[in-house]
């Protein structure tokens, strides 16, 4: 079996995720016809941070890791974008997630600019106790760049609603007072929204039944594979199999299972919470080929990027493809997929759902006055499929692929947000 897990992309010679966004701005600004000095602009991150955590391991001994803040554009209002802890975390990836942040927040008109962060460690390597202290340091580092009107992290790999309110405490000592927006993705009892633990699984669920509708495909006739079962792919399966979806298989980072019949979800979520792993679910067979290339109709790769490259495009079989995680597909797989005639549905759309809830769970902060899930649902599912339906209209006039009209829409409000407030001095 070829590497199919969800933790790491295959092992190929493939674009770094920077390299890769650069491409899709440069390609908009092509479609658009800004000049260099704008192009120069708004490739170019405002503000970075690399700080070094000194950590006190539980054994007394001490370790320095390597911590990053990328605040990409402040054009249409203060940045926002996870921190991630992850064995691979370094500034270039930073850079490239933090602009597609910018993006993803233009394009689902959000007052935010884009920003991420990270930690160079994997945290299944530390305890608790350990992780605390890791992240109420690196918070206190990048103190002076953060805050409710200045930059507003969340959750990403690595990281969940714990390390938010660790970093929110941190934050709210440093201040005097409680600042419950200073992050989002928090627990609800400390100011968290309600909703935002399964946003971002439902806004690529929301994107994904709108574009099979698209292609004419009705769910219940539809089977699917989800490259991920954590956060984000494990509530993907979850809705798309609630919606009628059969989901066939499943992959995290230890291995796949498959049910051609389709999976039994709630099933494979306790035996992973029990196990840690897909893997040994009494509901399915061990998968013996690669996820990525079955034979279904809706794939969602949702781990990391690069994992649908040149090496692989060509044996993709999936006839939509809709972006769970951050810079999956590569610039030669899209060309490839655009000759096949395939859908594909960009990260900056699909997954957009986890920033347009936490830009409700900072109003709510903001404002201190809670709405109920179903609000939260509501709006979450009209902002998506009104960027659905943008994009696709916008596809459809300029002759662009979904993701080169997502962008394109994206770049021109930020520019035109630049444009309009001039450049200082």
């Amino acid at each position: 079996m070829s590497l199919l897990v969800a933790g790491k992309a295959p092992a190929t010679d493939v674009s770094s995720p920077l390299e890769e966004a650069r491409a899709q701005l440069a390609a908009a600004v092509g479609v658009l016809g800004y000049g260099e000095g704008l192009h120069k602009l708004l490739g170019t991150p405002r503000r970075e941070l690399t700080v070094g955590i000194p950590l006190r391991r539980d054994d007394g001994s001490t370790e320095v890791l390597t911590g990053y803040r990328v605040q990409h554009n402040f054009s249409r209002g203060p940045a926002k974008g996870g921190v991630r802890y992850a064995p691979n975390v370094d500034l270039d990836e930073v850079r490239a997630l933090a602009m597609w942040m910018t993006w993803k927040c233009a394009l689902l008109d959000l007052p935010y600019g884009g920003a991420k962060g990270g930690i160079t460690l994997d945290p299944r390597n530390y305890s608790k106790a350990e992780l605390e202290r890791v992240t109420r340091r690196y918070t206190s580092e990048i103190l002076p760049l953060i805050g409710p009107e200045r930059d507003i992290p969340a959750p990403d790999i690595g990281t969940d609603e714990q390390t938010m309110a660790w970093m929110m405490d941190t934050y709210s000592v440093a201040s005097g007072y409680t600042v419950p927006a200073v992050v989002t993705g928090k627990p609800v009892s400390v100011g968290g929204s309600l909703g935002r633990a399964s946003a971002t699984s439902r806004g690529v669920v929301t994107v994904a039944l709108a574009a099979l509708a698209h292609r004419g495909l009705k769910p219940e006739r539809t089977t699917a594979a989800v490259q991920g079962f954590g956060k984000v792919g494990a509530g993907v399966a979850r809705f798309l199999a609630e919606a009628g979806v059969a989901v066939v298989a499943v992959a995290d980072q230890y291995g796949a299972v498959h049910n051609s019949a389709g999976l039994d979800i709630p099933g494979l979520e306790a035996h992973t919470a029990a196990t840690g792993s897909v893997v040994g679910f009494a509901g399915a067979e061990a998968l013996a080929e690669e996820l990525l290339e079955l034979d279904v109709d809706l794939l969602v790769p949702a781990a990391v990027e690069g994992v649908l490259n040149e090496s692989n495009a060509h044996r993709i079989k999936a006839e939509v493809i809709v972006e769970g995680a951050n810079g999956p597909t590569t610039a030669a797989a899209d060309k490839v997929f655009a000759a096949a005639g395939k859908l594909v549905v960009p990260d900056i759309l699909a997954n957009a759902g986890g920033v347009v809830v936490s830009y409700f769970e900072w109003v709510q902060g903001s404002n201190a006055y809670w709405w109920s899930a179903a609000e939260v649902e509501d709006r979450l599912k009209a902002r998506m499929l009104a960027a659905w339906d943008g994009v696709t209209a916008t596809a459809a006039e300029r002759g662009l692929s979904l993701r080169e009209a997502a962008t394109v829409t994206a770049v021109q409000r930020v520019a035109e947000a630049h444009q309009i407030r001039g450049l200082y001095p």
